[in-house]
This record gives C-alpha cells, structure tokens and sequence, in this order.
C-alpha cells in the first residue's frame, strides 16, 4: 500500500511515492542545518541527495571500470616499443634548460 501525493511542478502534476526512513541523530543534526542554509524542506533535500547518490556508478560499475583500466594496462606494457637510444643525459637536458631560462 503506497500513499501518494501530487506536488505541482512546472505546471504538471507529479506523482510521489511516500517513504519511511529512520537516520542517525547526527544525520539529522546535519539535514536540518542543511535545510535552515538552502531554504529548502527536509523532502526536498532528501529528494536532491538521492537524485545525486543514483547518478554515481555503483560499487560493481568501478569495479569493472578499474578491471577493464587494468587489462589495458596490462596490454600496453606487452606492447613492443622500439627503443631510439638518445644521445643525451638528464643531467645534460637540465643544464641546458637552465642556461637557457636563467638569463
């Protein structure tokens, strides 16, 4: 059983599904600091945050970002790279970065 309640938005009619939920004091403590800072109801901020939480990816969607990264990773260091073999020192590059910038 759902009770329902329709809040004018934009000249439309939205339809809301009431929810029941317990937080800790400290939750609290912050949604109603929150609520005095933006002027907006305690609904409404709840409302924002969920919107904002559901737009994140979840746990199992980095790990496979991450897995996916890795095995990437892992393809290009198999990739053969030819080696040029510079003529020149670090220590060569600094200096004559140095006497370049340093007049």
């Amino acid at each position: 059983m759902y009770n329902v309640m329709y809040i004018p938005q934009e000249s439309l009619m939205t339809r809301m599904i009431r929810k029941q939920i317990y937080i800790p004091p400290e939750q609290e403590k912050l949604l109603k600091q929150r609520t005095k800072e933006s002027g907006l109801s305690e609904a409404a901020l709840i409302r924002e945050y969920i919107g904002e939480a559901l737009q994140r990816p979840t746990a199992a969607e980095r790990r496979k970002a991450w897995e996916e990264l890795m095995a990437s990773m892992e393809e290009r260091a198999k990739m053969e790279v030819p080696q040029t073999g510079r003529n020149w020192t670090r220590e060569e590059l600094y200096e004559e970065r140095f006497e370049r910038y340093s007049h």
